[in-house]
């Protein structure tokens, strides 16, 4: 027996996973980030396959995480999660930057970044685990803490997109 709720009490934070391919930026919400080694600093992301922003991370071989703040309005990160960019633009509201990658940066409402280049891919039924060196990191916001899941969830009211790497149940 599988007790899916058990699987909430894991500890994930809120990110929007950005890239850069053929002068086009797109990103999406993940909460699937984890730091692999220390040195060289290593981390790991697991995105959708259908996701527009996982061809564009496997065809440049660059992807930026943002990581959001608890305070973060939710109308400024949802189109992250519940849009494609094949369909609208979703930095046409938010402010962001371009990083030495080229890929996006959210500049508001993030306590930090990171830009990473893929080392190597692990294919996982739905999705693709990148795996990846930070090539470049910074805090955005000292003072900020960031969004878990659970409090997206549970404080926020937020709902689980259907191409979320979590247990969404019947949301």
């Amino acid at each position: 027996m599988i007790d899916y709720d058990a699987l909430f009490d894991l500890s994930y934070s809120i990110c929007v996973v950005g890239a850069s391919d053929n002068g086009k930026i797109n990103a999406c919400i993940v909460n699937t980030v984890f730091q692999i080694t220390p040195d060289p600093a290593t981390v790991a992301i697991s995105v959708n396959k259908e996701n527009f922003t996982h061809d564009m991370i496997k065809n440049s071989g660059n992807f930026s995480v943002s990581v959001v703040s608890q305070d973060a309005p939710m109308r400024e990160f949802a189109p992250f999660g519940f849009k494609s960019g094949k369909d609208i633009d979703k930095f046409s509201d938010v402010k962001y930057r371009l990083g030495k990658t080229g890929c996006p940066i959210l500049q508001e409402n993030m306590t930090c970044y990171i830009e990473v280049e893929v080392m190597d891919t692990l294919d996982i039924y739905t999705h693709t685990v990148f795996i990846g060196k930070v090539v470049a990191a910074e805090k955005i916001d000292d003072s900020a803490v960031p969004m878990t899941y659970s409090y997206y969830r549970d404080i926020k009211h937020g709902k689980t997109p259907k191409k979320a790497t979590t247990y969404h149940g019947s949301e």
